[in-house]
């Protein structure tokens, strides 16, 4: 089934008592237990499991390819779960270009109970190896990568990692899986902020692990999902599988729209480079073109100015604001 129809069908089974065909909101944070008690229970405390959320999770699943779907109350949360499964004296390789949000929650406050952490260049996937030591559990992706859009080969990357016996999660909020599907190029686990293009409308925060099959390791991850409780509130799943269902049309029309920009920003006199995957002439297009279904729709530039007046050219922007 075609991407587009998976997105305009997510989360849409129809309410068994109602027949709804819109999913109701459960905000219940409390369920009843069968006769047979907790254990038997599908349903017993929000913070564990709530119906939103496990539909929400079934599609987000089901758009990347994988078996199962862990959501977040942000992308921070769902990154911070991951490296906590890492645990005491792991090594973690990660891009030396990274989202400045995950080199903090690395750096300032994961190392201190033992995490190691290498930023490294995943551009070179034959240069991994010199960086592999005996601890080494995990190689997290971002391609494009914030904010320099460097483009890694997952393929290339997860053959090299599974030889190795390590673990490999992607960063996939750029691309989402209209345009790009790590899990079906070897990756584990597939990362999403949803707070970004999943959710479109600048009104929900939140985050979501996807993995590739059932495994201790993603066990894990739910465990710490549901005994931390930094899980997405029942509207906010509600509202992200509505915003699901136009992922689709928007991610392809903000691709063009960005394509426009970026041919004009390199035009630009004052613009001394335009950060962009170009797949028709990037020297990486053997597999860039392979593995992306479009160049995105996320722009970087250089202005050939001083700070203020970079500053200045931001804050005069009238149709893309000024924000976060």
């Amino acid at each position: 089934m075609h991407i587009s129809t998976i997105l305009a069908h997510a989360g849409l089974t129809p309410d068994p008592t109602t027949g709804a065909i819109t999913p109701p909101i459960e905000l219940s944070t409390i369920f009843k237990y069968p006769e047979n008690g907790y254990p038997e229970a599908k349903f017993g405390y929000t913070r564990h499991n709530n119906p939103g959320r496990l539909r929400l999770e079934e599609a987000l699943a089901n758009l990347e390819g994988g078996q199962d779907a862990a959501a977040f109350g942000s992308g921070i949360a769902a990154m911070q779960a991951v490296i906590q499964v890492l645990g005491k004296d792991a090594h973690l390789l990660v891009p030396d270009d990274l989202y400045h949000g995950f080199r903090t929650l690395l750096l300032d406050y994961s190392t201190h109970w033992g995490l190691e952490v290498s930023f490294v260049d995943m551009r070179q996937p034959n240069q991994l190896v010199q960086h592999f030591r005996q601890n080494t559990r995990m190689i997290w992706l971002e391609t494009p990568s914030n904010p320099m859009l460097n483009l890694s080969d997952i393929r290339a990357i997860t053959n090299l990692a599974q030889s190795h016996n390590i673990l490999t999660c992607v960063d996939n909020t750029w691309m989402t899986p209209v345009l790009q599907k790590p899990l079906v190029l070897g990756a584990d686990l597939v990362m999403h902020s949803t707070t970004k293009y999943m959710g479109g409308h600048s009104d929900i925060l939140g985050g979501a692990i996807i993995t590739k099959e059932a495994s201790p390791f993603f066990a894990r991850i739910r465990e710490i999902q549901q005994v931390s409780g930094g899980v997405p509130s029942p509207f906010d799943c509600w509202l992200l599988l509505r915003s699901l269902r136009t992922l689709y049309v928007r991610m392809h029309h903000q691709m063009k729209n960005a394509q426009i920009i970026a041919d004009w920003l390199s035009r630009q006199p004052e613009v001394s480079k335009v950060y962009y995957p170009d797949l028709s002439k990037e020297t990486t297009s053997a597999f860039a073109s392979q593995q992306m279904m479009g160049p995105g729709a996320m722009i970087s530039f250089i202005l050939n100015r001083p700070a203020k007046d970079v500053l200045s050219v931001v804050s005069k922007s009238n149709i893309i604001l000024a924000a976060t």
